[in-house]
Protein backbone atom coordinates (compact mmCIF):
# COMPACT_ATOMS: atom_id res chain seq x y z
CA UNK A 1 0.00 0.00 0.00
CA UNK A 2 1.41 3.37 -1.02
CA UNK A 3 1.89 6.15 1.56
CA UNK A 4 -0.98 8.11 0.02
CA UNK A 5 -3.31 5.13 0.24
CA UNK A 6 -2.19 4.42 3.78
CA UNK A 7 -3.04 8.00 4.81
CA UNK A 8 -6.41 7.59 3.13
CA UNK A 9 -6.88 4.32 4.99
CA UNK A 10 -6.21 5.98 8.35
CA UNK A 11 -8.55 8.85 7.48
CA UNK A 12 -11.26 6.33 6.58
CA UNK A 13 -10.91 4.64 9.96
CA UNK A 14 -11.41 7.99 11.65
CA UNK A 15 -14.44 8.75 9.45
CA UNK A 16 -16.00 5.40 10.31
CA UNK A 17 -15.36 5.95 14.03
CA UNK A 18 -16.96 9.40 13.83
CA UNK A 19 -20.02 8.09 11.97
CA UNK A 20 -20.53 5.21 14.38
CA UNK A 21 -19.76 7.26 17.50
CA UNK A 22 -22.07 10.18 16.74
CA UNK A 23 -24.96 8.13 15.37
CA UNK A 24 -24.58 5.69 18.27
CA UNK A 25 -24.64 8.51 20.83
CA UNK A 26 -27.78 10.05 19.36
CA UNK A 27 -29.50 6.66 19.08
CA UNK A 28 -28.78 6.04 22.77
CA UNK A 29 -30.04 9.45 23.87
CA UNK A 30 -33.25 9.08 21.85
CA UNK A 31 -33.68 5.30 21.92
CA UNK A 32 -33.56 4.84 25.70
CA UNK A 33 -36.41 7.30 26.40
CA UNK A 34 -38.36 5.60 23.62
CA UNK A 35 -37.82 2.23 25.29
CA UNK A 36 -38.89 3.65 28.65
CA UNK A 37 -41.99 5.12 27.04
CA UNK A 38 -42.88 1.78 25.44
CA UNK A 39 -42.51 -0.04 28.76
CA UNK A 40 -44.22 2.60 30.90
CA UNK A 41 -47.26 3.01 28.63
CA UNK A 42 -47.87 -0.70 28.08
CA UNK A 43 -50.65 -2.56 29.88
CA UNK A 44 -49.65 -2.92 33.51
CA UNK A 45 -46.96 -0.25 33.14
CA UNK A 46 -46.36 2.64 35.50
CA UNK A 47 -48.12 5.04 33.09
CA UNK A 48 -50.60 2.86 31.25
CA UNK A 49 -51.56 4.52 27.95
CA UNK A 50 -52.42 1.84 25.35
CA UNK A 51 -53.06 4.31 22.52
CA UNK A 52 -49.70 6.03 22.97
CA UNK A 53 -48.01 2.65 23.29
CA UNK A 54 -49.51 1.36 20.06
CA UNK A 55 -48.68 4.57 18.20
CA UNK A 56 -45.06 4.71 19.32
CA UNK A 57 -44.68 0.98 18.77
CA UNK A 58 -46.04 1.25 15.22
CA UNK A 59 -43.55 4.00 14.33
CA UNK A 60 -40.65 2.06 15.82
CA UNK A 61 -41.65 -1.10 13.99
CA UNK A 62 -42.10 0.77 10.72
CA UNK A 63 -38.55 2.11 10.72
CA UNK A 64 -37.12 -1.20 11.93
CA UNK A 65 -38.73 -3.07 9.05
CA UNK A 66 -37.00 -1.02 6.33
CA UNK A 67 -33.66 -2.46 5.11
CA UNK A 68 -30.87 0.02 5.73
CA UNK A 69 -29.84 0.44 2.10
CA UNK A 70 -33.44 1.36 1.18
CA UNK A 71 -33.75 3.69 4.17
CA UNK A 72 -30.46 5.30 3.19
CA UNK A 73 -31.81 6.21 -0.25
CA UNK A 74 -35.30 7.13 0.96
CA UNK A 75 -33.87 9.62 3.46
CA UNK A 76 -31.73 11.47 0.92
CA UNK A 77 -34.07 14.52 0.77
CA UNK A 78 -34.27 14.61 4.58
CA UNK A 79 -30.51 14.21 4.85
CA UNK A 80 -29.96 17.10 2.42
CA UNK A 81 -32.37 19.23 4.47
CA UNK A 82 -30.56 18.46 7.75
CA UNK A 83 -26.89 18.68 6.74
CA UNK A 84 -27.06 20.32 3.30
CA UNK A 85 -25.54 17.40 1.39
CA UNK A 86 -26.16 13.73 0.64
CA UNK A 87 -22.53 12.57 0.49
CA UNK A 88 -19.75 12.41 3.04
CA UNK A 89 -19.49 11.51 6.69
CA UNK A 90 -21.98 14.09 7.98
CA UNK A 91 -24.64 12.91 5.53
CA UNK A 92 -24.19 9.28 6.60
CA UNK A 93 -24.83 10.09 10.25
CA UNK A 94 -28.48 10.99 9.56
CA UNK A 95 -29.69 7.65 8.12
CA UNK A 96 -27.44 5.72 10.51
CA UNK A 97 -29.09 7.46 13.44
CA UNK A 98 -32.61 6.94 12.07
CA UNK A 99 -31.88 3.24 11.55
CA UNK A 100 -30.16 2.67 14.90
CA UNK A 101 -32.59 4.50 17.18
CA UNK A 102 -35.62 2.17 16.83
CA UNK A 103 -33.29 -0.83 16.78
CA UNK A 104 -31.73 0.13 20.10
CA UNK A 105 -35.12 1.14 21.54
CA UNK A 106 -36.47 -2.38 21.06
CA UNK A 107 -33.34 -3.98 22.52
CA UNK A 108 -33.44 -1.69 25.56
CA UNK A 109 -37.16 -2.36 25.93
CA UNK A 110 -36.47 -6.09 26.36
CA UNK A 111 -33.99 -5.38 29.16
CA UNK A 112 -36.38 -2.99 30.90
CA UNK A 113 -39.20 -5.55 30.78
CA UNK A 114 -36.99 -8.08 32.58
CA UNK A 115 -36.78 -5.92 35.71
CA UNK A 116 -38.37 -7.64 38.69
CA UNK A 117 -41.94 -6.39 39.12
CA UNK A 118 -41.59 -6.87 42.85
CA UNK A 119 -39.04 -4.05 43.03
CA UNK A 120 -41.36 -1.73 41.15
CA UNK A 121 -44.29 -2.58 43.41
CA UNK A 122 -42.10 -2.03 46.49
CA UNK A 123 -41.21 1.50 45.37
CA UNK A 124 -44.89 2.18 44.60
CA UNK A 125 -45.87 0.97 48.08
CA UNK A 126 -43.40 3.41 49.61
CA UNK A 127 -45.01 6.27 47.70
CA UNK A 128 -42.44 6.51 44.94
CA UNK A 129 -43.31 8.58 41.89
CA UNK A 130 -43.08 7.34 38.29
CA UNK A 131 -39.85 9.25 37.81
CA UNK A 132 -38.38 7.67 40.95
CA UNK A 133 -39.34 4.23 39.68
CA UNK A 134 -37.59 4.95 36.38
CA UNK A 135 -34.51 6.46 38.02
CA UNK A 136 -34.14 4.15 41.02
CA UNK A 137 -35.41 0.82 39.69
CA UNK A 138 -35.94 0.44 35.95
CA UNK A 139 -32.75 1.99 34.58
CA UNK A 140 -30.29 0.77 37.28
CA UNK A 141 -31.63 -2.80 37.23
CA UNK A 142 -31.71 -3.00 33.43
CA UNK A 143 -28.41 -1.18 32.89
CA UNK A 144 -26.21 -4.25 32.18
CA UNK A 145 -28.68 -5.42 29.55
CA UNK A 146 -28.98 -1.92 28.12
CA UNK A 147 -25.20 -1.69 27.79
CA UNK A 148 -25.08 -5.08 26.09
CA UNK A 149 -27.84 -3.99 23.73
CA UNK A 150 -26.04 -0.75 22.95
CA UNK A 151 -22.91 -2.75 22.19
CA UNK A 152 -24.85 -4.82 19.66
CA UNK A 153 -26.22 -1.58 18.20
CA UNK A 154 -22.72 -0.17 17.75
CA UNK A 155 -21.56 -3.36 16.05
CA UNK A 156 -24.55 -3.14 13.71
CA UNK A 157 -23.70 0.50 13.01
CA UNK A 158 -20.17 -0.43 12.01
CA UNK A 159 -21.56 -2.77 9.37
CA UNK A 160 -24.16 -0.22 8.26
CA UNK A 161 -21.53 2.52 7.96
CA UNK A 162 -19.55 0.29 5.61
CA UNK A 163 -22.71 -0.28 3.59
CA UNK A 164 -23.27 3.48 3.43
CA UNK A 165 -19.98 3.73 1.54
CA UNK A 166 -21.88 2.47 -1.51
CA UNK A 167 -23.47 5.91 -1.87
CA UNK A 168 -20.37 7.98 -1.12
CA UNK A 169 -20.73 8.21 2.64
CA UNK A 170 -17.00 8.02 3.24
CA UNK A 171 -15.27 5.78 5.73
CA UNK A 172 -13.96 2.27 5.25
CA UNK A 173 -16.88 1.16 3.08
CA UNK A 174 -16.26 3.92 0.57
CA UNK A 175 -12.54 3.12 0.53
CA UNK A 176 -13.21 -0.57 -0.06
CA UNK A 177 -15.55 0.15 -2.97
CA UNK A 178 -13.51 2.86 -4.69
CA UNK A 179 -10.09 1.28 -4.31
CA UNK A 180 -10.54 -2.32 -3.25
CA UNK A 181 -13.30 -3.16 -5.73
CA UNK A 182 -13.24 -0.64 -8.57
CA UNK A 183 -9.44 -0.42 -8.79
CA UNK A 184 -8.75 -4.03 -7.78
CA UNK A 185 -6.49 -3.03 -4.88
CA UNK A 186 -6.51 -6.33 -3.00
CA UNK A 187 -4.33 -4.98 -0.20
CA UNK A 188 -6.78 -2.15 0.43
CA UNK A 189 -9.73 -4.54 0.54
CA UNK A 190 -7.96 -6.86 2.98
CA UNK A 191 -6.88 -3.92 5.14
CA UNK A 192 -10.47 -2.67 5.32
CA UNK A 193 -11.70 -6.14 6.32
CA UNK A 194 -9.07 -6.41 9.06
CA UNK A 195 -9.85 -2.90 10.32
CA UNK A 196 -13.57 -3.68 10.53
CA UNK A 197 -12.89 -6.93 12.39
CA UNK A 198 -10.65 -5.12 14.87
CA UNK A 199 -13.23 -2.37 15.41
CA UNK A 200 -16.06 -4.83 15.97
CA UNK A 201 -13.95 -6.95 18.33
CA UNK A 202 -12.86 -3.90 20.33
CA UNK A 203 -16.41 -2.59 20.68
CA UNK A 204 -17.80 -6.00 21.63
CA UNK A 205 -15.06 -6.70 24.17
CA UNK A 206 -15.38 -3.25 25.73
CA UNK A 207 -19.15 -3.47 25.94
CA UNK A 208 -19.05 -6.95 27.47
CA UNK A 209 -16.54 -5.80 30.07
CA UNK A 210 -18.65 -2.81 31.10
CA UNK A 211 -21.82 -4.92 31.24
CA UNK A 212 -20.14 -7.52 33.47
CA UNK A 213 -18.89 -4.87 35.88
CA UNK A 214 -22.32 -3.24 36.08
CA UNK A 215 -23.92 -6.63 36.67
CA UNK A 216 -21.60 -7.33 39.61
CA UNK A 217 -22.48 -3.98 41.21
CA UNK A 218 -26.22 -4.61 41.30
Amino acid sequence: MSPALFDLFLASIVETAVMVGLSGAVSFVVGLPLALLLVATDRGGIWEKPLINRGVGAVVNAFRSIPFIILLVALLPFTRFIVGTTIGTAAAIVPLTVAATPYFARIAEVSLREVDRGLIEAVKAMGGTRWQIVREVLVPEALPGIVSGFTVTLVTLIGASAMAGAVGAGGLGDLAIRYGYQRFEVVVMLSVIVALIVMVSAVQSGGDLIARRLDRRR
